[in-house]
C-alpha cells in the first residue's frame, strides 16, 4: 500500500526562551557599542551613556511592536509578513525587498571588516584568503540544524561575556590607581555642562540606534520557536533591554577611563585604545580577537535572519518559490538561500568599501522598523476589539523615531537604497504583469 502524500518540509520549532534570547544577543553582539564608540561620543560631544539609554528607550518601542505583531502572524517572514497582511500585499513585499537590503548587507561589510581586522593581526596576508575564509565560515555556520546554531550562540555569548568582564575589571583597577578621583568624574558620561546640547544629544542618539541593529532577525525565527506567540516579544524586549544596559555599563567605564575632553587617537579604535590604556597589550590583543568573533557572530545571526526572509518571500511566491522557497529535508534549514547570500557576501567583499555598505545598511533596517510600527498600531488598534492606549502611543512614538532616523540618512545611503527599490519594483512589476495580478499568496504556519 503507498505510503501516502509525503507531508511538506517545515522548519522546525525548537527554540526555547532562553536560546531565543541568547541568541538575539549575540545577533547585536554584547560588544555591540565597542566599534561605534567613538563616532557616537563624537556626534553626542562626550554624552554616549545617555545616548545610548535614549536610543534603548527608542528600540524597546519598536520591539514591543515587533513582538505583539508576531503574536498575530507568527510566520518567518517577519516585517514583510506584517505589512503585507495589515497593510498591503504590495506594501509587505517593497518592505521585504528594503530589509532584504540590510540583510545582504550586513554579512557583506563583516567579511571586509574581519578580513582587515586579520590583515593588522597578520600583516602580509592577503584580503581574498580572509575574505574567503569568513565568507565561507557564515556559510557553514547557518546551513546545520537551527538547534546547532542556537550551541554556537551560547558558547559565543559566554566567551565574549567573560572578555567583557576583563574588561571592566582593567577599568575599575585604572580608576582605582588615579590620584585624584572625585565625584564629578563619575557624573560627567550622563551630562556634562560645559558639552551638552540638544543637537548633540539627537544627532548621538541617532548614531547610537546602530548599537541595537540586528534585533529583528528574532522575528524570522517565528516557525522555530516554541510558543512564538508569547516567546518572540518577551524575547525582543528582553534583547533590546540587556543589550541597553550591558552598553551602558561598557561606555561608561570607557568614558571614566579616557574623558571626552581628551581626544582619542584614532575615533574608529576609540574603545581599543581605552582597553589599551586601562588593561595594557594583552587586553587590547584580546579585545581586538573578540571583536572579530562578535562579529562573527553578528554576520551569521544577519545571514540566518536573511535567508528565512527569502524563505518567507519564496514560500508566498513573491520572489521565485522554486528556489527559495526550499528547505533542505534532512536540516530544514532554507539551505539554497543560505549559500546564495554567502556567496553574495563573498563577491560584494571585493567590490564596495566597508563605509559604503555601513551606510546602506539601516536604509532598508528603517523602513522595516516604521512597517511594522504601522501594523502593530493598525492590527491593534485600528482593528483589534480590546483597544487600549499603548497599542497607539507605542507603535506611533516607534515609527516616529525610526522615520527622523531615516530622514538623517546620507544623500549617499538614500540614493543607493532607492536604486535598490527601484530594482525591486521592476521585477515585481514585471512579475505580475504591470502589477494587475496578486504579488503574495500567502502560507502562514499553524504554531505546532
Amino acid at each position: 500500500m503507498p505510503d501516502g502524500p509525503a507531508q511538506p518540509v517545515r522548519l522546525m520549532r525548537s527554540l526555547g526562551l532562553f536560546q531565543l534570547i541568547v541568541m538575539g544577543v549575540i545577533m547585536v553582539q554584547p560588544t555591540a557599542p565597542m566599534p561605534p564608540f567613538g563616532a557616537i561620543s563624537a556626534g553626542a560631544n562626550g554624552h554616549v551613556v545617555t545616548t545610548v539609554l535614549i536610543a534603548m528607550f527608542a528600540m524597546m518601542l519598536t520591539a514591543l511592536s515587533y513582538g505583539r505583531m508576531a503574536r498575530a502572524y507568527p510566520a518567518a517572514g517577519s516585517a514583510y509578513t506584517y505589512v503585507a497582511r495589515e497593510l498591503h500585499p504590495a506594501l509587505g513585499y517593497f518592505t521585504g525587498w528594503s530589509m532584504l537590503l540590510d540583510y545582504l548587507v550586513n554579512p557583506l561589510i563583516c567579511v571586509i571588516w574581519c578580513a582587515k581586522a586579520l590583515m593588522g593581526l597578520f600583516p602580509g596576508t592577503p584580503f581574498w584568503l580572509w575574505a574567503f575564509a569568513f565568507a565561507f565560515l557564515f556559510t557553514v555556520l547557518n546551513l546545520r540544524r537551527i538547534t546547532a546554531t542556537a550551541r554556537t550562540n551560547e558558547v559565543l555569548t559566554a566567551v565574549m561575556g567573560v572578555i567583557i568582564l576583563w574588561t571592566l575589571g582593567a577599568c575599575a583597577r585604572y580608576l582605582m590607581h588615579l590620584p585624584e578621583l572625585d565625584a564629578q568624574r563619575f557624573l560627567t558620561p550622563f551630562y556634562d555642562p560645559g558639552r551638552f546640547s540638544w543637537w548633540s544629544l539627537s544627532n548621538g542618539a541617532s548614531i547610537a540606534v546602530l548599537t541595537y541593529i540586528g534585533y529583528d532577525g528574532l522575528a524570522t525565527l517565528s516557525e522555530e520557536v516554541k510558543d512564538p506567540r508569547r516567546n518572540v516579544l518577551r524575547a525582543m524586549v528582553a534583547t533590546c533591554f540587556i543589550i541597553g544596559v550591558l552598553s551602558a555599563v561598557e561606555v561608561y567605564a570607557a568614558q571614566l577611563v579616557w574623558p571626552a575632553a581628551e581626544p582619542y587617537p584614532d575615533p574608529d579604535t576609540a574603545y581599543l585604545a581605552v582597553a589599551r590604556r586601562a588593561g595594557g597589550e594583552i587586553l587590547f590583543q584580546t579585545l581586538s580577537w573578540t571583536l572579530v568573533v562578535a562579529t562573527v557572530g553578528s554576520a551569521s545571526g544577519a545571514l540566518l535572519a536573511g535567508a528565512r526572509l527569502l524563505y518567507g518571500m519564496g514560500r508566498d511566491n513573491a520572489i521565485p518559490r522554486g528556489f527559495f522557497g526550499y528547505l533542505h529535508p534532512r536540516t530544514r534549514v532554507p539551505s539554497r538561500n543560505i549559500l546564495l547570500m554567502g556567496s553574495l557576501a563573498l563577491l560584494g567583499a571585493f567590490a564596495i568599501s566597508y563605509q559604503t555598505g555601513a551606510e546602506l545598511l539601516n536604509f532598508g533596517a528603517l523602513i522595516g522598523f516604521m512597517g511594522v510600527n504601522v501594523s502593530s498600531l493598525v492590527h491593534y488598534y485600528l482593528r483589534g476589539r480590546d483597544r487600549h492606549w499603548s497599542h497607539l502611543v507605542a507603535p506611533a512614538a516607534g515609527f516616529l523615531v525610526c522615520l527622523y532616523l531615516w530622514l538623517s540618512l546620507s544623500w549617499i545611503a538614500k540614493i543607493a537604497g532607492f536604486a535598490w527599490l527601484a530594482f525591486g519594483v521592476a521585477y515585481g512589476a514585471w512579475k505580475t504583469g504591470g502589477f494587475r495580478r496578486d504579488i503574495i499568496r500567502f502560507e502562514i504556519p499553524a504554531d505546532e
